[in-house]
Order: structure tokens, then C-alpha cells, then sequence
């Protein structure tokens, strides 16, 4: 679907410059339909992806109508929004950004209680268990490390946060001789640590695609944990011992079982 996506998709909207709701000093850019423009970055550096797609894009539902605040210009825009809760261009723009980070924490968390699991059967680790992880002794105590944590994620969410004040500020690119550091958009910021393959630096079209996968993704990964805790509540067994489980005994052992009786 991603490819069909940047397929179909047309040349870029100009943009304006608006005011943020949360900081007098912020302006964002908005997509303005209905006039042409030359595309930016088509090239070379970070592409500033703002490249709507047209009417008939694939869609949340087949034949609805998608609102008009979702023009098809953000990555993963199938036109869900049935409260209308991006009605208003500055809280989409919040609304696209905790999106996008709540689906990167996901994946790592998902990452990180299935490769444990699974290492655990292959005997690299013993007793393990990503639902009592809080109750294991670490390398210090627990309010000790409630306190550099959230010493360390204070730092590097003010950080972006700078950066959604001034796109580009907290950048940590290399400064070289002769070779000009891109502008990245806020919530991609390349370069040589975040994108060492440059896979989200060229034309606007394959860097839709990929942004478009990783917020899939990301939402599947947010699906997933949710299930995650659910059966860990319920069952009290990890993701991949139920996986076993309901491969055995399809018929009984599924998500209605929870409205039933516990195996």
C-alpha cells in the first residue's frame, strides 16, 4: 500500500508559515492547496516531505470522504479522523509528532520483550519476564534510577522540543569544510547518527514511502504492546507462550476466550 501511496502521488503543495498554539515564537509549515510551486528538496539533503496525494489515495475506509485538514500531505494520512480532532492545523502538526514518538517507543518496546523472551528459549537468558522487569535488582536501587532517567529523558525531550522551536537548532551533524549540513524537519533528524544509510535524504516521493512505513509500523507496534499487557494480566504468560498456545488450540485459545472462561 505504502508503494501504491508514492505512486500516486502529485507535486507539492506550496506552504506558509503559521503561528504555534504552544509558543508565541514557533511557526510551522502548513500545506496550501490549490496553487503550484517548484518542489523542494527534489534532489539533494533532506526532503521536506509536503506532498499530497491525490483524492482517490487509499483510504481508512473504501469510498468514505477523508476530512480536509487531511489532505494526504503527512506520512500514514488515510483520512481517519472521526472525531476531528485535527481540525485545528496547529494541534494536528502536536497531534502528528506524539504520533510519531509514542510509535517509535513501541517498537523498541516490543523489540525489547521479544528478543528477551525468545533468548530466554534459546537459553542465553534465565527468568526472564518483561511484566516483572520492575521488580528485578539492578545496578542500583530504584529511586536511583527513577532519577537519572528521568534526569536523561528530561534532557533529550527538551531537546527536541528546542528543536520544534527552532527546526535544526540542536543539530549534531559533523561540521566539515565544504559540505553543507541539510535542514532536517522536526521528528526526522538524519544525518550522520540518525540516518548513517541516508535512506530519508532525495526526492519527496521515496521518503514519503518510508515515512509512511515507519508510522505503520510504529501504530502496529502500539496495537501489539496493548496486547502485550492484556494477556500478561490475563493469561500471565509471556507474548510468545501464548503465541504457542493459541497455535495449539486455535479454536479455544483466541481473544474471545477472555469474554469466556480462563484457560
Amino acid at each position: 500500500m505504502a508503494l501504491a501511496i508514492a505512486s500516486s502521488a502529485l507535486s507539492s503543495f506550496p506552504t506558509r508559515e503559521v503561528p504555534w498554539k504552544f509558543s508565541p515564537g514557533l511557526r510551522v509549515t502548513t500545506c496550501m492547496p490549490g496553487r503550484s510551486s517548484t518542489r523542494v528538496g527534489a534532489g539533494k539533503g533532506v526532503s521536506s516531505v509536503c506532498e499530497p496525494l491525490p483524492p482517490d489515495r487509499p483510504l481508512w475506509f473504501p469510498g468514505s470522504s477523508p476530512p480536509e485538514w487531511l489532505d494526504g500531505s503527512l506520512p500514514g494520512d488515510f483520512g481517519f479522523d472521526p472525531l476531528g480532532l485535527g481540525s485545528d492545523p496547529e494541534l494536528l502538526k502536536w497531534f502528528a509528532q506524539a504520533e510519531l514518538m509514542h510509535g517509535r517507543w513501541a517498537m523498541l518496546a516490543v523489540a525489547g520483550i521479544l528478543i528477551p523472551e525468545w533468548a530466554e528459549r534459546l537459553g542465553f537468558l534465565e527468568n526472564f519476564s518483561w511484566f516483572e522487569a520492575g521488580e528485578r535488582e539492578y545496578f542500583a536501587d530504584p529511586t536511583t534510577l527513577f532519577v537519572v532517567q528521568l534526569a536523561l529523558m528530561g534532557w533529550v525531550e527538551g531537546r527536541r522540543w528546542a528543536d520544534m522551536l527552532n527546526p535544526g537548532s540542536v543539530s549534531i551533524e559533523p561540521k566539515l569544510p565544504h559540505k553543507k549540513i541539510p535542514k532536517a524537519d522536526v521528528g526526522y533528524p538524519g544525518g550522520l547518527f540518525f540516518d548513517p544509510i541516508m535512506w530519508g535524504r532525495g526526492s519527496p516521493e521515496p521518503v514519503m514511502v518510508l515515512r509512511t512505513k515507519e508510522i505503520k509500523n510504529g501504530r502496529l507496534a502500539m496495537l501489539a504492546f496493548v496486547g502485550f499487557l492484556f494477556q500478561a494480566l490475563y493469561t500471565g504468560k509471556d507474548p510468545i507462550e501464548n503465541l504457542m498456545d493459541h497455535i495449539a488450540d486455535p479454536g479455544h485459545v483466541n481473544i474471545f476466550s477472555a469474554f469466556t472462561s480462563q484457560y
